[in-house]
């Protein structure tokens, strides 16, 4: 195996929840060492989100948080205690990158803002992720992934035309703005190898989302058209559904966009009469009896396995997809050919599966050594052997309840 992408590259976080977790889990699975800042004083959230090991609460017990953070140094450190600084300049001096999503503030409230940064450690690279970005009227408007959604538009668009607006996820922003983040923090290495300069970065997940949002926008702003809820359909394709298959609770999907899609699935099914039928022929006469159509199809489905059911349209070149559930998508073996689920050993929840990151490097593939961290597991360890202090030292902040 060869030297990793990353390997020597030192990360801290001062990060909360999703998206900075998410940020240092692309750096560690490809090799740099990531320290992570935590409290007893202010708990993650992810760590007191179900679904528990066994169902049994505790702050180490999350499967959410674990998911997130695998290979990582957790270092419980109060950060309202006057001596907290003590050991955050030590860390500051120690990294190349310090990630960070706390409230924009949060940092200069602790004298960790990035002209104070820089002071110490001048070729430090900070990525600051926020809601809405570190300026503007609504840099300080606290929020989550959930609330995100519905700021840049995702919950309206998403659901039953006559029911409620559901989200996609309850943290689907934050698996968006990692990518961003990443990509920025890698073209700031660049920048910083060519001139030893350090680089800060402000990330507005409110501004990643909207990317993913081109189309509905562009509608509007070309047309005038406020895009609603569509349910399953899709204004370009007919059929465009989740259909029912044989078993309990077992489904398939089904895009047809194209009339000649169209006619390769009446022949797969064995319903050639469709094809005569002028209410069907068209994709705009299809879009207008779209409800009678997929009641149609979802009888012809009921008579078979969705697996049957995608296998005949696959073959005929018509997209159609399972609908997998958790088990399913573990036991794929798609996924256990590329490798993509590691099992780890965590010390309270024992082995378990977590998830590398989306993508494969030919020559240094992700790797995935070590399960999340109890909170505050590795403070000693962070302390002595990455920092250096002495035993005296390390002893007298533990008496002195800075790591909390």
């Amino acid at each position: 195996m060869s030297k990793a992408a990353l390997e020597g590259l030192k990360c801290i976080g001062f990060t909360y929840a999703g998206v900075g977790n998410i940020v240092i889990k692309y750096l560690v699975e490809h090799g740099a060492t990531a320290v992570r800042i935590e409290s007893m004083k202010r708990l993650d959230n992810t760590r007191v989100s179900a679904p528990y090991k066994d169902n049994k609460f505790g702050v180490n017990r999350s499967g959410y948080y674990a998911w997130i953070n695998n290979d990582r140094y957790s270092l419980a450190l109060n950060m309202k205690h006057p001596r907290a600084m003590e050991v955050c300049e030590k860390l500051i001096k120690w990294a190349d990158i310090l990630v960070e999503n706390f409230t924009p503030g949060t940092l200069e409230s602790w004298n960790l803002g990035y002209d104070n940064l820089r002071k110490l450690n001048p070729s430090i690279i900070v990525a600051s992720f926020s809601q809405q970005g570190q300026t503007g009227p609504h840099r300080l408007m606290p929020g989550y992934g959930g609330t995100l959604q519905g700021l840049a538009g995702f919950t309206h668009i998403t659901g039953w035309p006559d029911r409620w607006p559901v989200q996609v996820d309850r943290s689907y922003p934050d698996f968006i703005a990692p990518r961003f983040g990443v990509a920025s923090i890698l073209a700031a290495l660049d920048y910083r190898q060519r001139t030893d300069k350090g680089q800060y970065i402000d990330v507005s997940e409110y501004e990643d989302c909207l990317h993913f949002l081109a189309p509905v926008l562009l509608d509007y702003v070309v047309n005038k058209k406020i895009q609603g809820r569509e349910g399953n359909k899709s204004p370009y394709a007919a059929p465009h559904g989740c259909y029912r298959c044989q078993g309990e609770d077992k489904w398939c999907v089904v895009s047809i966009f194209t009339d000649g899609e169209w006619r390769a699935f009446c022949k797969a099914i064995g319903k050639p009469e469709w094809l005569k039928e002028p209410k069907f022929s068209t994709l705009l006469k299809r879009k207008k009896n779209e409800e009678e159509l997929n009641g149609l199809i979802e009888q012809w489905t009921l008579d078979h396995t969705r697996e049957e059911v995608v296998s005949i349209l696959q073959v005929a070149g018509v997209a159609a997809g399972i609908v997998r559930t958790s088990a399913d998508v573990e036991n794929c073996p798609q996924l256990k050919h590329r490798h993509y689920f590691w099992m780890l050993n965590h010390p309270e929840i024992g082995e378990h599966l977590y998830a590398r990151t989306s993508f494969l490097l030919s020559k240094t593939p992700a790797q995935l050594k070590m399960a999340a961290p109890c909170l505050g597991q590795h403070t000693e360890y962070v302390c002595k052997d990455i920092l250096g202090m002495s035993e005296e030292e390390y002893v007298n902040l533990l008496i002195d309840n800075v790591f909390e």
